[in-house]
């Protein structure tokens, strides 16, 4: 249970998880209000024997419970516009790498320093070594510099694939055809994992992904012994 939780419910890794858990919170504050609400008034009308036979409107009434719910999703909408909105930005990126998927592995392509392309399987469960996760270890990681400005170019050869890793809050379609990008910035090194979370066939949950945070000066050294 403690080996499940360590790999795949990971602490945030970068900023933008960070802002997205803290909208989640956020929200669930708002819906339990909410739901608190709604059973007490349940409960308030199905225990007292109060009527009123001459009620017929109260248009004060309808303004308070048409205004309310229009407040509380402005609560919800304004802190989401900004969390799209930092999703989508993208500025002077220092390090760009593409991840292609394939029927059923995913390749990696760093052209930013010199031409290094390398396919990454799931790795066979009797391969695996002390304290690697099935299903999860892969025989290439992918390898990225943390607090460095990243940028991943995602598509596919063949079927819709999604290149996902939960703790970065990253979740990018790769389509045949189609070029799909987003920015990477890793606060702390680490091993962070992640599936393709598309159902794009038979083995579509057997093509994890891994990536490595390591800091600079290790990545040029991995990059020099490519």
């Amino acid at each position: 249970m403690m080996t499940w939780y360590t790999s795949m419910m990971q602490d945030a890794n970068s900023p933008l998880m960070e802002q997205l858990i803290l909208f989640h919170d956020h929200t669930m504050m708002i819906i339990i209000i909410i739901t608190m609400m709604v059973m007490y008034m349940t409960l308030s009308m199905t225990m007292n024997k109060y009527m009123n036979r001459m009620l017929l409107e109260s248009q004060m009434m309808e303004l308070i419970w048409t205004l309310i719910p229009a407040v509380m999703l402005i609560f919800i909408a304004l802190p989401s516009l900004k969390i799209l909105y930092l999703i989508e930005e993208l500025n002077k990126p220092n390090i760009t790498v593409k991840a292609i998927g394939h029927q059923w592995f995913w390749s990696y392509e760093y052209s930013d320093f010199k031409k290094i392309e390398f396919e990454s399987y799931m790795k066979p469960s009797k391969e695996l070594k002390n304290e690697e996760f099935r299903l999860l270890e892969v025989d290439n990681r992918m390898m990225l510099p943390f607090n460095v400005k990243s940028r991943i170019l995602v598509s596919s050869t063949d079927v819709i694939h999604s290149w996902t890793i939960p703790s970065l809050g990253i979740k990018i379609d790769a389509s045949p055809g189609r070029i799909n990008q987003s920015n990477i910035l890793m606060n702390r090194p680490g091993l962070f994992f992640g599936q393709c979370s598309e159902i794009c066939g038979s083995n579509h949950s057997f093509m994890p992904i891994t990536l490595e945070s390591i800091n600079m000066k290790k990545f040029m050294e991995w990059l020099k012994n490519y």
